[in-house]
């Protein structure tokens, strides 16, 4: 038995996992920012780089105090080095490297978004490859062709706003607060999804591509009118429900159609999805039905494994089991 330590700083949560070689997870803490970014409406990289400093030790000596093992009882640190805000990436894997060296055992690298889809293998106890995989985070939109944990092609990607992002700026245009995504859900339940009919970028168009922004200005304009971008936002009621609640369903009638041309594109026929705006209620409802109804398998994670979580740099036993680890100097590569 290997016992690793994960660490994942790449944005807003500093995050500590202890996990096995047989993909057990022993513990997973995340310390969060939240708090720190709710002012500025968003995430500001240097007070996230700055908070991970002052996270990281406490997060790993919490993490593995929750499992029950000492330090040096590891066997191997995994680090998620790409992609993400490089301050926030130096910090954890700096870390990172300096333990592998002080404790002498193997530092493996591991890519963000791969982990996410990673996640679905996970917590679905088998394998589930090949697949196609989404990422659909604050930073991230992109489909990848998933023919083995290692061995993730990108397929789709969105040419602007990925839809976390897209969340984010509705759910400050309309008052709801930071973080949005879970904002605009609560709001969203409370209206009509056919009440505007905004924008679907390339629904009907057969390339795996991803567009956001005219969704986001379309909205934006429904709010204060042609041509205007600035105004106090709308009060509680059904106005600002409507708007939150047909921008939503937008968002995840793209993402659902382009997962659907995915796998019928690629011949697949499991769909595994990561990421924090798959914590959307609605968007998992929705990706069920379009799963159940064409045959196929649908994979989603527990909502604790969705978010920024170190659990997830356990895709790192990949590589244990073939021997591939990272050189102590190892590069973060912030837009990877």
């Amino acid at each position: 038995m290997i016992y690793f330590l994960g660490i994942e700083s790449s944005c807003d949560e500093t995050a500590a996992a202890v996990f096995t070689s047989s993909r057990t997870i022993l513990s997973n803490v995340v310390a969060t920012q939240t708090e720190l970014h709710t002012p500025f409406g968003g995430v500001v990289p240097e007070i996230a780089a700055r908070a991970h400093l002052r996270q990281l030790i406490p997060t790993i000596d919490l993490a593995l105090k929750k499992a029950n093992i000492e330090l040096s009882q590891l066997g191997a640190v995994a680090v998620n080095y790409k992609p993400g805000l490089a301050g926030a990436l130096l910090m954890g894997v700096s870390c990172a490297r300096t333990l592998a060296l002080i404790l002498n055992i193997p530092l493996i690298g591991v890519n963000h978004l791969e982990a996410h889809i990673y996640a679905c293998r996970l917590s679905a106890g088998r394998d589930i490859f090949p697949c196609i995989g989404l990422v659909v985070s604050g930073g991230h939109t992109a489909l990848f062709d998933c023919q083995t944990p290692l061995q993730m092609k990108r397929i789709g990607s969105t040419r602007d706003d990925a839809a976390g992002e897209a969340f984010d700026k509705i759910a400050a245009v309309l008052g709801l607060g930071f973080p949005g995504g879970p904002a605009v859900e609560r709001e969203a339940a409370q209206g009509d999804v056919n009440a505007y009919a905004f924008p679907r970028s390339f629904l009907k168009e057969d390339r795996l591509e991803f567009s956001f922004s005219g969704l986001k200005t379309a909205v934006i304009y429904s709010i204060y009118g042609q041509g205007k971008v600035a105004g106090p936002p709308p009060g509680p009621g059904k106005f600002r429900a409507d708007i939150a609640a047909s921008f939503q369903q937008a968002v995840i009638d793209v993402l659902v159609t382009k997962c659907q041309q995915a796998l019928k594109k690629n011949k697949q026929t499991r769909l595994a999805v990561g990421g924090g705006v798959i914590a959307n209620r609605a968007l998992r409802n929705a990706l069920q039905t379009m799963t159940d109804r064409n045959g196929f398998e649908l994979f989603i994670p527990p909502m604790n494994l969705c978010t920024d979580n170190a659990a997830m740099a356990a895709l790192a036993i990949e590589k244990w089991e073939k021997n591939n680890f990272s050189p102590l100097d190892l590069d973060i590569e912030p837009n990877s």
